[in-house]
């Protein structure tokens, strides 16, 4: 049995911790939370299970980290990697291993070279292991391709859609996909650079390293999908006019100017259809298709718990999802 402290106890977090009470190979014995609300509270219930888990939330990780006698840290408190390099660092020098939800931390080489070799230094001299992952980046986009791609001889080009129905998922999500703004109020919130999507650059990067493709440069856009009439979720109600979602693309070149690899992401409210596709355009050709799509934030929370063994076992250091074995469930139902 894997100890582990949750740091981080909101959407996530939370579904993380509903997750591993389920799995007879983890036992939840601290967790963290800089919310005063959450502060003092027992896990259980700040996490929605409506019983105690007899885990108090703390707002002082040194001290959960000194007495906790944890294996490993799940760490669910930005998409940002300079949010939470600091956060890094403590529990590295904590000698816990680290499962993180950061998007910019599933592979960080290309964004922060500097940051990156400094926390790999930092993880080999205390001989632990960080890895940032979940749905995407984490899986569909980038290990699902790169996986997809070993029945290749050949490559001439990837593409990977992700066209997903935004009404089934929490309500940060729904927010960052900009339901229910103005169009300039969503051109606003782009203009930031903190908005929609995290990860395609990411992922471009991961895969285009594993094959060995060299790159010109990765182009982003952003773009409102706007409804047509009035739609709504659990949370949000959308009239006419308003946004809905977004349309987010992705596009790497290699250096001799042609488009190797191309993301199509789609997150709205009820769109006509869903479905998480890759496409490889080489010998043999691959046209792999995932009819409904993946509900994004119960295989989040199952990638993350599912990569614990994998990570505790794994060698020292700053890894991705390229680097340790293929993802497999924990404790699966027989």
């Amino acid at each position: 049995m894997l100890k582990v402290i949750q740091y981080g106890v909101g959407p996530i977090g939370s579904a993380i911790v509903k997750l591993l009470v389920k799995k007879k190979s983890f036992q939840i014995v601290g967790a963290v939370d800089i919310d005063k609300a959450k502060v003092g509270k027992d896990l259980g219930q700040v996490a929605g299970l409506g019983r105690n888990l007899g885990v108090t939330v703390s707002d002082k990780p040194v001290k959960v980290f000194r007495e906790a006698k944890a294996d490993l840290v799940l760490l669910a408190t930005s998409s940002f990697l300079p949010a939470i390099k600091a956060q890094l660092e403590q529990i590295t020098r904590a000698k816990l291993d680290i499962v993180s939800t950061c998007e910019e931390l599933a592979y960080p080489f290309k964004k922060y070279p500097k940051e990156s070799r400094a926390l790999d230094r930092l993880a080999k001299k205390y001989k632990t292991t960080m890895l940032g992952t979940g749905v995407n980046p984490g899986f569909l986009m980038d290990t699902l391709v790169l996986t997809s791609s070993g029945v290749c001889q050949e490559i001439e080009s990837i593409i990977a859609r992700r066209i997903q129905d935004a009404s089934t998922r929490r309500i940060p999500f729904q927010q960052k996909i900009g339901a229910g703004l103005t169009p300039d109020e969503f051109n606003r919130n782009v203009a930031t650079g903190k908005f929609g999507h995290i990860g395609l650059p990411e992922s471009a990067a991961m895969i285009a390293d594993k094959l060995g493709w060299r790159l010109k440069e990765i182009r982003q856009s952003i773009e409102p999908i706007i409804a047509d009439s009035e739609v709504s979720s659990d949370y949000i109600t959308v009239k006419q006019g308003q946004v809905r979602g977004l349309s987010q693309n992705a596009s790497a070149i290699s250096e001799s100017g042609r488009e190797v690899l191309k993301f199509e992401f789609q997150a709205s409210l009820k769109p006509p259809e869903a479905f998480d596709q890759v496409v490889i355009n080489g010998s043999p050709p691959v046209d792999l298709i995932i009819r409904g799509g993946v509900q994004g934030d119960l295989a989040t929370a199952a990638v993350i718990a599912n990569m614990i063994p994998k990570v505790a076992s794994a060698k020292p250091g700053l890894l991705t999802m390229a680097d340790l074995p293929i993802p497999s469930a924990v404790d699966a139902v027989t």
